[in-house]
């Protein structure tokens, strides 16, 4: 360990990032929860995860560096085989008169230093990197899969075009599911088509054609699919749903299986569940500093509700799990219900919905509020009588956390009112809304700036908003990335969240208690503060997170 919990303790408190009592505070969180100190920092969003190696690199004297931010030459990266980059948690990424430039997530590590130096015969200069950062890196040892899949024939039948009895259809599978896993793929579609089988990978929410497979494979990988999930492998003609678990080196892998036939065959749709998607925190998912006040504030109160809204895909979940990570506690008792339970949170009740059982959020959130909870998780408000449940239970002394369909903060109120709930306990019981949207962010590999002039910003946006952000100048400097391996020639690479927080206030419980439409309301919202998911996502493009097109298509604003 380069630094004890008790030295970064100190860094920490000299930074001036929090109390002696937070501090203590969030040492029995750790315990608690089974993390480290270290991850405990980040999901409490006491610091960001850059920051923090900021402090360490300070502490131990060893100079810090962000590979994201970095073009690191193929020859330099070919230093070390994939494989060892990936299991040392090393990357070498610059070589001079000096030496080899090595990022480590732990630069104690004098084997693979000395190992490195003697295969390449040069000096190694340590850089230290965060674990997060580096993981991010990899994507830059990106294997096309296509040559791979080839490669993986030729080995096992000799021959790209043999197709034998004796392929390799569990290799076949497990390189799908390794490889999609690097790539930090959503989802994997394997889609029979007349004369073949077609990969997607679906990265940043966008769909990638990764791989042909020949037709004749594709009956046996699916049927192999079916087998990990321990779904039928005679029945062909109707939608199967299953789950299975493969173990990877970095983690055991939790995957959503969903087969349905179609004209040419069987579909199936892997849904990759890693645990990194459930390991965020609001500062990783971008909300901005205001917000997270906001939000702070409303999930330290013991009674009332929290909603997360957006389309489905907007990270409504992860945002959930973000701030229930925060607030479990052993003195609190959490309960949730799920469909389905995406991620597990070590401390947390978490059910499963199962209408075969008659276990439906209603059903299941009337018996959850019999086992003395603190805190509940609906996983979504889809009807008056589960909104019904919710709003009882969160004017009866607990915190009710759950997420709605609607496009936007202000127009979850009157929603609720349209289930039947009556305007006045609306107003009682609504503490916060977090609408929100996912947008790709540029990739740091290859980022490059441009100008525009402002009057091109202003034929479809707010003068005044565009003014506020990239100021009066008559052109302005905006990013986007120029397409390299690491980001798939997108461009992109990650995502980050468009957040729209609105806090309700006193004159705002007035207007809901008059039925006022969502305009009015979001015209209040913005008259006491609250930033809109467009002026976020402006921001975010003055800071060179994301591009200007993506905050324009995420926000349906047209574009320039």
């Amino acid at each position: 360990m380069l630094i004890s919990d008790d030295q970064l303790k100190a860094q920490v408190l000299k930074a001036g990032l929090a109390t002696e009592q937070a501090l203590s505070e969030l040492s029995q969180f750790a315990k608690d929860t089974s993390i480290g100190f270290t991850d405990a920092l980040i999901e409490k969003n006491i610091v960001s995860d850059e920051n923090l190696g900021v402090l360490i690199a300070d502490y131990v004297h060893i100079p810090f560096i962000v590979l994201t931010r970095l073009s690191i030459p193929e020859d330099v990266l070919r230093i070390i085989p994939e494989k060892i980059a990936r299991k040392q948690k090393v990357i070498p990424f610059a070589i001079d008169a000096d030496g080899i430039k090595l990022a480590m997530a732990d630069p104690t590590n004098v084997d693979i230093q000395n190992t490195i130096s003697k295969k390449a015969n040069l000096r190694i200069i340590p850089y230290l990197v965060t674990e997060r950062d580096i993981e991010n890196t990899f994507r830059i040892y990106k294997r096309e899969l296509q040559t791979v899949f080839e490669d993986l024939l030729k080995k096992e039948a000799g021959r790209v075009d043999s197709i034998k009895d004796e392929a390799p259809i569990e290799k076949i599978v497990t390189l799908l599911i390794e490889i999609a896993y690097q790539d930090k793929s959503s989802d994997i579609h394997i889609e029979p088509q007349e004369k073949d089988s077609l990969v997607r990978f679906r990265i940043d929410g966008i769909l990638h054609d990764v791989l042909f497979l020949p037709k004749a494979y594709h009956e046996r990988v699916i049927s192999r699919i079916k087998i990990l999930s321990r779904l039928r492998t005679d029945e062909h003609l109707s939608p199967q749903d299953g789950k299975m678990r493969v173990k990877l080196e970095e983690e055991e892998l939790d995957i959503r299986v969903s087969i349905l036939p179609i004209a040419d065959g069987e579909k199936a749709v892997l849904r990759l569940l890693a645990s990194r998607f459930g390991q965020f925190s609001l500062i990783d998912l971008g909300m901005n500093e205001e917000g997270l006040k906001k939000v702070n504030a409303a999930y330290n109160k013991s009674f009332g509700m929290v909603l997360s809204t957006g389309p489905t895909g907007s990270g409504k979940t992860t945002s959930i799990y973000a701030i229930l990570k925060i607030i479990n506690t052993r003195d609190k008792n959490i309960t949730t219900i799920e469909d389905p339970i995406e991620y597990r949170i070590k401390g947390v009740n978490q059910i499963q919905v199962n209408v075969k059982a008659s276990l439906t959020f209603a059903n299941g959130l009337r018996s959850i509020l019999r086992q003395d909870p603190n805190v509940v998780f609906v996983g979504e408000i889809r009807d008056g009588e589960t909104a019904e449940i919710a709003v009882n239970a969160a004017l009866t002394g607990h915190l009710v956390v759950s997420t709605l369909h609607t496009n936007d903060a202000a127009t979850a109120l009157p929603r609720l009112i349209d289930m039947s709930i009556e305007p006045f306990l609306v107003a009682s019981t609504v503490n916060i809304i977090i609408a929100q949207r996912l947008v790709r962010k540029i990739c740091e590999i290859c980022k490059t700036s441009y100008t525009i002039p402002v009057t091109e910003l202003v034929k479809n946006l707010p003068e005044d908003m565009v003014r506020k952000h990239f100021g009066d100048k008559p052109e302005i400097q905006v990013y986007k990335g120029r397409g390299c391996k690491a980001c798939h020639s997108t461009g992109y690479t990650g995502r980050v969240g468009l957040f729209e927080v609105l806090e309700v206030s006193k004159e705002i419980r007035k207007l809901i208690t008059l039925k006022s439409d969502s305009d009015v309301i979001t015209s209040k919202a913005i008259e006491e503060g609250m930033i809109t998911m467009l002026e976020d996502g402006l921001a975010k493009v003055a800071r060179g997170v994301t591009t200007i097109e993506e905050a324009l298509r995420v926000t349906k604003v047209e574009k320039l």
